[in-house]
């Protein structure tokens, strides 16, 4: 029996139980970030929807996973706590989309994904695989069980989003 978590906006959730999925919807200009280990069984997500939690920092001591420097840390020592280890963690994103800002102004999706990619490079995890950018907003969900990460958009069917035959980063 598949358990569905699903992980709100500003929010995480990370599970070991092989018949959990996570779910996240309605990704525009926010960022879910979807990490698994196969040996420990270990998956999590979060949905963050701002590159620094310096924008307002009262906000962030009450909600870190909204912000990617305080949700993105918290993602991965959640999951190191249920057995994960960092080097055999497979990193998967998407969103990033640019809504609601046709001009470019704010460019919101493009700085959440600049912020996650310094992050985690500053950290020497690699993204597996990603999907972002855009003008549609995304649903994505995780079977912890298999570690397959499937995205979908508006009016699409699910597609899987793996991890190159290489296992190295890429698109």
């Amino acid at each position: 029996m598949v358990n569905l978590l699903t992980v709100g906006v500003g929010d995480c959730k990370v599970s070991s139980g092989p018949e959990s999925v996570l779910a996240t919807y309605a990704l525009g200009s926010c960022i879910a970030v979807a990490i698994h280990d196969p040996v420990a069984g270990v998956g999590g997500l979060l949905h963050y929807m701002l590159p620094e939690s310096s924008l307002n920092p009262e906000k962030a001591r009450e909600s870190p996973y909204m912000f990617a420097d305080t949700g993105v840390p918290r993602l991965f020592h959640a999951a190191y706590q249920l057995g994960a280890e960092k080097r055999r963690l497979v990193v998967r994103v998407a969103g990033g989309a640019q809504v609601m800002d046709e001009n470019g102004v704010f460019n919101i999706g493009k700085r959440n994904h600049l912020a996650l990619r310094k992050i985690l490079w500053k950290a020497g995890v690699i993204i597996h695989a990603e999907e972002v950018g855009g003008t549609t907003s995304r649903t994505v969900r995780l079977e912890v069980a298999s570690g397959r990460f499937f995205i979908r958009g508006p009016g699409m069917p699910d597609r899987e989003i793996a991890v190159p035959a290489n296992g190295k980063g890429g698109r």
